[in-house]
C-alpha cells in the first residue's frame, strides 16, 4: 500500500467516524448542524455525566459552562421567600443550559439542577461566547432553542392560572417521558410538587388518578408510562401546544 492509498483509507475511516458520531447525536442542537459544523465544535466539547440533584448553576453566580444535554432533564427553580421552590422551566436533548450567556449575560436569578440523571457535553461560558459570535449557523440554532424556552416558560404560566392539578400533572409527565429513553423515569415526589407548585399531598393527589386509571404507575419515585394515549388525553391543551412549538421551532 502506497503512502498516499494508506492516507485515504485513513481519511475514510475518520469521515466514517465523524458521521457516525453525528448520526448518533442526541442533543438536538447539535444534531441539526451539518457535519462540518459539528466536527470543528467537537474540540469544544466536554462528555460530562449529570449526577441526579447535581447543580449547574447557582442564583445571581456567575456562569462558567454551557451543558448541551445529551440524556436527562434540568429544571430551572425560582425561589421564594419562604424558601420553596417553584420550577419555571426544564431543559433536556433539545437544548442547552446556560441561556443567558447567548444574551450577553453572564448570570440570572434561578438555580439549576438536575431532575433526571444523564450525561451532556460541556463547554466552557468564554468558549461558548466565541462559538455563537464566529459560527452563525450554532448561534441560529440556539437562538430557535432560547425561543422555544421562552414559549415553554409563557404557557407554564398560563397552565399553572388555568388547568387542573390533574391536567398539569399529565402535562408535566409527557414532557419529562418525552426526554428519556422508555416508559421508565425516576420523579420524586420533591420534584413533581415543585414542577407543579403545589404541596406533595397533592402529587399524592393527582398520581393516584392516573394510577386507578391504569395509565401509569408511580412507586417509591418511579414512574411508568403504561398508557401514552390516555395520559395525552388526560393533560390539558398546553402541552399539544409546547409541543408544536418545539416542533416548529426545533423540528421533530
Amino acid at each position: 500500500m502506497t503512502r498516499e492509498t494508506h492516507l485515504e483509507h485513513a481519511a475514510s475511516f475518520v469521515r466514517e467516524g465523524l458521521e457516525n458520531a453525528h448520526g448518533d447525536e442526541r442533543n438536538r442542537i447539535l444534531k441539526a448542524l451539518p457535519i462540518a459544523e459539528y466536527d470543528r465544535l467537537l474540540a469544544e466539547l466536554r462528555p460530562v455525566r449529570l449526577p441526579l440533584k447535581d447543580v449547574l448553576i447557582e442564583p445571581n453566580t456567575e456562569i462558567g459552562h454551557v451543558w448541551f444535554i445529551r440524556e436527562g432533564v434540568a429544571s430551572m427553580l425560582a425561589e421564594e421567600q419562604d424558601g420553596s421552590s417553584i420550577e419555571v422551566g426544564t431543559i433536556g436533548r433539545e437544548g442547552f443550559v446556560g441561556l443567558p450567556l447567548l444574551n450577553g449575560v453572564d448570570r440570572m436569578p434561578y438555580r439549576v439542577l438536575i431532575q433526571i440523571e444523564g450525561d451532556a457535553w460541556r463547554m466552557r461560558a468564554d468558549v461558548f461566547r466565541r462559538v455563537v459570535d464566529e459560527r452563525p449557523q450554532i448561534r441560529h440554532r440556539c437562538l430557535r432553542f432560547a425561543q422555544y424556552f421562552s414559549d415553554q416558560m409563557a404557557q407554564s404560566v398560563a397552565c399553572n392560572r388555568l388547568h387542573t392539578v390533574e391536567e398539569r400533572c399529565a402535562r408535566w409527565v409527557l414532557m419529562t417521558h418525552d426526554r428519556v429513553d422508555g416508559d421508565h423515569f425516576e420523579l420524586t415526589q420533591e420534584f413533581l410538587a415543585m414542577m407543579l407548585g403545589v404541596r406533595r399531598a397533592g402529587v399524592s393527589v393527582a398520581m393516584g388518578v392516573f394510577q386507578r386509571a391504569n395509565i401509569v404507575t408511580y412507586v417509591r419515585g418511579r414512574v411508568t408510562v403504561l398508557d401514552r394515549e390516555a395520559l395525552e388525553r388526560g393533560a390539558c391543551d398546553c402541552y399539544r401546544i409546547t409541543r408544536a412549538a418545539q416542533a416548529r421551532l426545533l423540528g421533530e
